[in-house]
């Protein structure tokens, strides 16, 4: 028998973004319904490379250079792959991803970006401390490894002058450094760049399923629900769940790549994209140990030390959301990968697939939407969904609370496209 039930707010997805913001609406009094169609942390929160990178505050452009593009929609690279019957649908957000990445427009997106940025670790260890899960945080950095001189030196440049910008801070480190560092890294290298700030941790999935578990030990509801089926009443909004329909005053949609799904039921159309990614596990031979992450710049793909395995992760695949997968990224990757570090079987039958939520200008909209009492956006998060889930969470708490936000609000508007 099912039956209806009445919250203060429906998040609608499970994902880092959404369970961050229902812990941060139950911290402000709020009765808190937390709704996904599968688990908590079960989607792109569970695939990536595990980082907390509070360094990332320059974001990741469409490259300006004639050359460079030219060889991205050639699949001349395993960094980007393009499914080229997607481009009809996929070309004009991919024209604007390119507008908006002007050096004018990266400097306003990494200045917006700073402050939640530089603000993700301390609110995710505000988060673990009462989940009982600060002993997952791993305090290593992570690197990047070059193996052409000339290309390390314009890495450091670029490095200097982002530190200037926005107080980026790096090291770089000489071949012998790299070899003391990461003794198992089987190839010598020109150098790396050495990301000091960063944490990881070796589960991404079991830290948003430990933040699920710790909402609903404090008296949350965790639904399996289909988040389309939201519907706009007289009194606010309700949705339909296994366990019945759920209504609330306000609702929260934090559904990644799919949150337009949602929003353009109600009458607005924001320009979200796709970049699409695999990642697969792998076991070492004999004792071989990775201490941190290391992204191979020349190949574009990141090792990461798991609990799992070694994960590796890929680029960026530029395609439709729903698309069968076609992991030639891995494929390619995977050669250059056991070349650098001793790997051995595969852990896993399939890659894994993910869907990374991406917003021309590469910041997540936070905020109501335009003419409808009561429907909030906490999506859009780009490579950084992970990182930025508790940060963005209790903004978007703050603001709906009407309390004092801690960042200005304004640069993730929701209709900043209109």
């Amino acid at each position: 028998m099912t039956t209806s039930r009445t919250f203060d707010v429906l998040v609608l997805g499970g994902g880092m973004v959404g369970v961050s913001t229902a812990l941060h609406l139950q911290a402000k009094g709020r009765a808190v319904a937390l709704i996904d169609r599968r688990g908590l942390a079960e989607e792109t929160s569970y695939g990536n490379a595990g980082l907390i990178q509070i360094e990332g505050v320059v974001p990741y452009p469409f490259p300006r250079d004639l050359k460079k593009i030219l060889t991205y929609a050639l699949n001349g690279t395993s960094e980007a792959n393009v499914h080229y019957s997607a481009l009809p649908r996929i070309a004009p957000w991919l024209w604007k991803y390119y507008r908006a990445s002007t050096p004018e427009g990266m400097a306003r997106t990494a200045a917006g970006a700073k402050p939640i940025v530089t603000a993700a670790l301390r609110e995710h260890e505000a988060l673990m401390g009462p989940a009982g899960i600060l002993g997952m945080l791993r305090r290593t950095g992570y690197l990047r490894v070059y193996r052409d001189g000339q290309k390390l030196e314009a890495a450091i440049a670029k490095e200097k002058a982002d530190r200037d910008a926005y107080g980026v801070n790096f090291e770089v480190k000489d071949a012998a450094a790299v070899k003391a560092m990461e003794p198992h890294l089987s190839e010598t290298f020109a150098g790396a760049i050495f990301m000091p700030d960063p944490v990881s941790v070796g589960d991404p999935g079991g830290v948003g399923k430990a933040y699920g578990a710790l909402f609903e030990k404090q008296g949350g509801a965790v639904l399996r629900g289909e988040a389309r089926t939201l519907e706009e009443t007289a009194d606010g909004w309700r949705v339909a769940t296994e366990r019945g329909d759920v209504s609330a005053r306000e609702v929260v949609v934090c559904l990644g790549p799919w949150s337009d799904d949602v929003v353009r039921k109600f009458g607005f159309r924001v320009p979200l994209g796709v970049k699409r990614g695999y990642h697969m596990h792998y076991s070492a031979h004999g004792n071989a140990t990775l201490a941190r992450s290391v992204l191979d710049t020349d190949n574009g793909y990141v090792l990461a030390p798991m609990t799992m395995g070694f994960r590796i992760t890929t680029g960026a695949e530029f395609g439709l959301r729903e698309a069968p997968k076609t992991p030639v990224q891995l494929e390619k990757v995977e050669p250059h990968a056991r070349r650098m570090f001793p790997l051995k079987d595969r852990l896993e039958a399939e890659p894994w697939l993910g869907r990374r939520p991406c917003l021309p200008d590469m910041l997540p909209a936070i905020g109501p939407v335009p003419g409808k009492r009561g429907l909030w956006c906490n999506f859009g998060h780009h490579h950084l969904g992970f990182t930025l889930g508790p940060a963005t969470g209790r903004l978007v708490s703050e603001m709906m609370t009407g309390g004092q936000t801690f960042v200005d609000p304004a640069p993730y508007r929701p209709d900043r496209f209109a």
